[in-house]
């Protein structure tokens, strides 16, 4: 008679890859929820029109990471907190009182941003951009990164990078010319004028406008810009209202849903072969190039003017260009030495030496 042997069984190991509850993150500048097969993440700074902060980056980066591992997760929504913005990209007053005087440290913050497209990029879930408010600048290429996008009626699309000192070299650049073509994309970039919704859903920015408008508690099918301006301001009746956007929202996301996971993967990673293509021959040399910029005038210059609420003096950079004054130098090339020190490497504008104080004429 053959012995019977026993075989125990082996404890089933665990995976490493464990999602979390959403309060256990205890996130400051985001809020992260996951309800019916939806996980929500909104950028929570509306007193900054919810500009991200280099936290809230960090934060986002871990709720795209913890939303992939989630497999009660089917669809990603991004969106900003309140009815103003969606997002207004990165704080350029942070950008003028740190990065101008810091230029290497534009690098390791780059990093952080680039990271965090790259995450929600490759969620491996169908995500979409809820536009509540405005998406200005890295707000709109935060938009560009996803996949789908629902914009409420009182919204805009704008790009800023020229108008500052900067060039939107973090998804724009990338991934404006394969969504609305390489005209249309040139003038976002380089006009940096707002886009209302009806542009934005024509030129293919979004996928949906929804009204949300009201006047007098009535929704309105279609505000006139002044009705719009109006609501914002919550003047003469008028308000904004975002339920229609949440209802098209959740019927966009309960049509995911009813799709299967893994196909909604890989057309995912199909379709965004050009996307990919293009960040990833770009965004190395771009990371490089604004943390050098950032040493110039123009961002000097730009970002100055908006903390300050002004213009920025744009044709007399380039007259300092015309006259052969040292446009690349806030003072001017670096070649002059006092006479009196013999400090070198002055800049060639000063009129009193920075060490002696000695004239420099």
């Amino acid at each position: 008679m053959n012995p019977v042997i026993k075989v125990q069984p082996k404890e089933e190991q665990r995976s490493p890859f464990v999602p979390r509850n959403p309060e256990e993150f205890d996130f400051k500048d985001i809020r992260y929820e996951k309800k019916d097969w939806v996980a929500t993440v909104t950028v929570n700074r509306p007193d900054f029109f919810n500009a991200y902060s280099t936290l809230a980056l960090q934060e986002m980066i871990a709720a795209f990471q913890d939303a992939s591992w989630d497999d009660g997760v089917a669809v990603v929504v991004l969106t900003g907190a309140g009815v103003q913005a969606f997002s207004t990209g990165g704080d350029v007053k942070d950008y003028e009182a740190t990065y101008t005087r810091r230029p290497r440290e534009y690098f390791k913050w780059m990093g952080v941003f680039n990271q965090t497209l790259d995450t929600l990029r490759n969620i491996g879930k169908p995500t979409i951009a809820r536009l509540n408010g405005m998406a200005v600048g890295g707000g709109n290429e935060l938009n560009l990164c996803c996949d789908l996008a629902i914009m409420a009626e009182h919204a805009h699309i704008r790009q800023v990078g020229t108008r500052v000192g900067s060039v939107a070299c973090g998804g724009a650049t990338q991934w404006l010319p394969i969504v609305v073509g390489d005209r249309r994309a040139r003038e976002i970039l380089m006009l940096c004028e707002e886009v209302d919704a009806e542009h934005a859903l024509e030129w293919g920015l979004v996928n949906r406008v929804v009204p949300s408008v009201t006047k007098d508690g009535v929704l309105l099918e279609k505000a006139t810009p002044e009705q719009r301006k109006l609501a914002l301001r919550g003047r003469d009746g008028h308000a904004i209202t975002l339920e229609p956007l949440d209802a098209a929202v959740r019927a966009m996301a309960e049509k995911l849903i009813d799709k299967f996971p893994e196909c909604l993967r890989y057309t995912r990673a199909q379709v965004n072969f050009w996307k990919d293509l293009a960040w990833h021959m770009t965004v190395p040399h771009a990371r490089d190039w604004l943390s050098l910029h950032f040493m110039s005038p123009e961002p000097h210059e730009g970002m100055r003017a908006f903390v300050e609420k002004r213009p920025p003096d744009y044709r007399g950079l380039r007259e300092r260009a015309r006259d052969d004054r040292g446009s690349e130098f806030l003072w001017g090339a670096p070649t002059a030495t006092c006479p009196a020190c013999n400090r070198g490497g002055l800049p060639a504008d000063f009129a009193f030496c920075g060490h002696c104080g000695h004239g420099m004429a």
